[in-house]
């Protein structure tokens, strides 16, 4: 993944699923926050990276008239979820250094969002493609940050099952970018990482010995729908898909949001 962070120095259905998690209980410094809050941040600074490229997917959603009405519905969801966990991240957090990389998120998704309310054009979307990326690195970032704050399998676990909402959803935004006309090598190459990404955390969450039940039948629902459309994501050369790759992403992320709140749950 290209890093524009360091180059500067530092659904149907599943719309409203994502408003922010409540906020912390008097979050003053992450040292002194319980685990269970911790891995409840981890959680809110997960959706901060899905959020990140479901913006983006939707802004060159609706700019290629492919599921318009969906998307910018969508789109705008996004924006309020992403600006609300914004501000109870950095409520939470005292440390200096994720301070001032907060800071240089919140520029970048300022940008971001003056330039997806404006008429779509084909530079701004490759644009709209590297701020996309800014946000996800800082948000990654923050979560690694709290991982190590809580050295529990279970924040693991939060971490790796909120991080198949954000591919999923990066999935899409390739797949679009490459009908858009956004056709590097890069493009490619980054659909191909996600769903062998998406591919490898999915293995590690099924064989995690601690799921309950009810974890386990929503896995295997998530598994039952990847193994049908993961072979349309890697055909982003051949495309023709758009609107099943929207759908089912989706789809899928809504799956792996209710999977992640349960895991949230078991390792509180």
């Amino acid at each position: 993944m290209k890093s524009l962070l360091k180059k500067t120095a530092l659904i149907i259905g599943a719309t409203l699923l994502f408003a922010p998690p409540a906020v912390l209980s008097a979050p003053t410094q992450v040292k002194t926050m319980a685990k269970k809050d911790i891995v409840h941040m981890i959680n809110i600074a997960g959706q901060q990276r899905m959020l990140s490229q479901r913006i983006a997917k939707d802004y060159l959603y609706i700019g290629n008239k492919v599921a318009v009405r969906k998307a910018t519905k969508q789109l705008a969801l996004s924006i309020k979820f992403f600006k609300e966990n914004q501000k109870i991240i950095d409520k939470s957090i005292n440390d200096p250094e994720i301070k001032n990389l907060l800071s240089f998120v919140d520029m970048s998704m300022s940008e971001l969002f003056s330039i997806v309310k404006k008429p779509y054009s084909f530079n701004d979307a490759q644009l709209v493609l590297d701020l996309s990326e800014t946000m996800l690195e800082g948000s990654q970032y923050v979560v690694d940050y709290l991982k190590k704050k809580v050295n529990i399998k279970g924040s693991i676990m939060v971490d790796y099952s909120g991080k198949q909402r954000m591919l999923s959803q990066r999935i899409a935004k390739y797949y679009i970018a490459y009908q858009a006309g956004i056709r590097d090598k890069n493009t490619v190459n980054q659909m191909n990482a996600s769903v062998a990404e998406f591919a490898k955390h999915h293995k590690v969450l099924m064989e995690n010995k601690e799921n309950t039940a009810k974890i386990n039948q929503k896995l295997a629902q998530v598994d039952k729908l990847w193994k049908v459309v993961y072979k349309f994501y890697l055909n982003i050369e051949k495309g023709g898909l758009p609107f099943i790759v929207y759908t089912s992403t989706d789809n899928i992320t809504s799956k792996m949001d209710e999977i992640t709140k349960l895991y949230e749950k078991l390792y509180k």
